[in-house]
């Protein structure tokens, strides 16, 4: 009885302890899908940018502002969608421990797509710069002004709205702090 009750205890004792862990995706790489033309791939990466081969399973991302659900095998993903000219890529994924969002600029040649990683650096840094230069040269406030709307069309013209525009800006100062 004893042995009984003691064996028990121990298995109740070791299933408590034996929780998974769960896996969290918090950065995330966009890649040129090797397996199919015009067609991306997602890689669930770790702080260095190294590939978790431990994410499998399905994770929600929003692509562009549309919600789909990306199917993991050893921390990659594939997005089934055709990229038919040069855009930019707002991919946006939210877990328990917050959101996470990554801007890109996905460059497309003949027969094969280039990823550019857009940090919110450059997307702040661009306007200030004009708006500095317009204020310190008050002859090239014109030239600065005109430079402005060249870069918010060329932003308008390949898919980057205000709002993608604000909220990248505002998610990598959220993950500043």
């Amino acid at each position: 009885m004893k042995i009984k009750f003691l064996l028990t205890a121990l298995l109740l004792l070791s299933i408590s302890f034996s929780y998974a862990d769960t896996v969290t995706i918090k950065h995330f790489i966009v890649k040129s899908n090797p397996f199919a033309k015009d067609e991306i791939a997602i890689l669930a990466a770790d702080s260095l940018n190294e590939v978790n081969e431990q994410v499998s399973g399905n994770f929600i991302f929003t692509v562009n502002g549309f919600e789909d659900t990306l199917k993991f095998d050893k921390g990659t993903a594939f997005y089934h969608h055709k990229i038919l000219r040069s855009s930019f890529l707002y991919v946006k994924h939210h877990n328990d421990t917050g959101t996470y969002g990554t801007l890109y600029y996905l460059y497309k040649h003949v027969d094969d797509i280039t990823p550019v990683h857009i940090s919110w650096i450059w997307l702040l840094a661009i306007p200030a710069g004009l708006i500095i230069i317009g204020y310190l040269f008050k002859r090239f406030i014109i030239i600065a002004i005109i430079l402005f709307l060249i870069f918010l069309y060329f932003n308008h013209s390949n898919g980057l709205s205000m709002p993608t525009f604000f909220e990248s800006v505002l998610n990598g100062l959220k993950n500043l702090f």
